[in-house]
């Protein structure tokens, strides 16, 4: 399996300019590949044959295109490659519906990173300081918060400069071994994702959307102030970085929750079920839509699966329909307008919390698909109250074993 390893890059002023010329090289070259590229008809090959044959002019660019001798050779044929990625990644933004043009050349604010594939990097401690040493360029100092396995064998670093100036080293690693999934999964939970609540499990929780309402307002107040400076000024710019940096810090605050989220669920339990949401065309619903992006969903369920796949833990994405409608009980469905939060079955007389109920029905979807068995009193035995809250504060401890037991005395006090 492989997995990426993010570090922060600290170089000094001197080592960020020399990163910035590298990095534009890598653009320009980017843009003139592209153009050769278009120059190729489609009946000459496939896709990956066409742009290898515009790598492999790389060795005669060099003669006359000095800047290119400065690229460590892997650098300067990721720039190439890197047109195939884009193509693919189009290709499936319009499979998924999408309307996508053609490929165009990368300004300067777009193009923001460059890739060592192989080789032409390695980490060494200097004066007491983990560095990065790339080929050609410099000892660029790293924060190592985390040891990369030895077990593990790094495929590619990626050097990227994010819109708020800060550098990051993305390592790809390969060998990370991934665990047997269960095939009789003791500890299975479905979950409903929403608004109100960010989600609701079968095992009693009602997850407490996170409040973003502070980093929002800073956000909106700093994208003001940029609209009334002069574009491209001195002060354009300043107001421009610190727009940036609010913007990472809402990012970083709503992906910290994600993450330790879904991992919680990924490592507590054999089984997760969850929605298969199409999450576009939820998206572009009328209304409401602002938060429908902002609980961001569709990367939570990506984080969810990839996170199960290591862990090795059954990860299943249920068909949606009707999960609402439907009694976890015994079947029967009941026409319920949005403003109902609960769940009254006339037949049977199940009562539970709306999403709670849906969450039932997930998991019964998700073992069904599986082929695993199940009791039909199943709904009632919850470890909680069906429709207990916890608050985010709690989710964000959610690495610690002894979540459940801190959750359960948090809810009682």
């Amino acid at each position: 399996m492989r997995y990426t390893y993010r570090f922060r890059l600290d170089p000094t002023p001197e080592q960020r300019e020399l990163l910035d010329q590298h990095r534009d090289t890598c653009r320009q070259l980017y843009n003139h590949a592209l153009t050769e590229f278009e120059k190729i008809p489609e009946s000459a090959g496939t896709l990956t044959h066409r742009v290898r044959q515009v790598r492999d002019q790389l060795t005669d660019l060099k003669v006359w295109w000095d800047e290119l001798n400065d690229l460590y050779s892997t650098v300067a044929q990721a720039a190439v490659m890197r047109i195939e990625d884009s193509i693919k990644a189009l290709s499936q933004l319009k499979q998924n519906g999408y309307n996508v043009g053609s490929l165009n050349w990368k300004a300067p604010k777009d193009f923001r990173s460059f890739t060592y594939i192989q080789s032409g990097f390695e980490f060494d401690s200097k004066n007491g300081q983990t560095v990065l040493s790339l080929s050609k360029l410099a000892d660029v100092p790293l924060i190592k918060h985390r040891t990369i396995p030895d077990t593990e064998t790094i495929k590619q670093v990626t050097i990227k400069k994010e819109p708020t100036g800060d550098w990051f080293a993305s390592f790809v690693v390969d060998g990370k071994e991934t665990p047997e999934k269960p095939t009789d999964p003791d500890r299975c939970v479905g979950i409903d994702v929403g608004i109100l609540k960010y989600a609701h499990d079968t095992d009693g929780y009602a997850i407490e959307s996170p409040d973003f309402s502070d980093e929002r307002e800073r956000l909106e107040r700093a994208q003001r102030d940029l609209s009334r400076k002069e574009h491209g000024s001195t002060n354009w710019e300043t107001q421009r970085q610190t727009v940036a940096e609010r913007h990472a810090d809402l990012k970083r605050k709503r992906r910290d929750f994600l993450h330790k989220l879904s991992n919680y669920y990924a490592t507590e339990y054999d089984l997760v079920a969850v929605e298969d949401l199409d999450v576009k065309r939820l998206v572009e619903l009328p209304r409401n839509s602002r938060n429908r992006v902002g609980a961001a969903w569709g990367t939570f369920l990506r984080m969810l699966e990839y996170k199960c796949e290591r862990e090795g833990t059954h990860f299943v994405a249920v068909n949606p329909r009707g999960t609402t409608k439907e009694c976890a009980s015994c079947g029967v469905k009941t026409e319920k307008p949005l403003w109902m939060r609960e769940h009254s079955c006339p037949a049977c007389g199940f009562e539970a919390d709306r999403d709670a109920n849906a969450a039932w029905n997930i998991l019964s979807r998700g073992l069904e698909e599986v082929g695993v068995g199940y009791s039909e009193s199943t709904p009632v035995e919850t470890a909680l109250p069906v429709d207990t809250p916890v608050s985010t504060k709690r989710v964000v401890e959610t690495g610690s074993p002894t979540l459940k037991e801190r959750t359960a005395s948090a809810v009682s006090e």
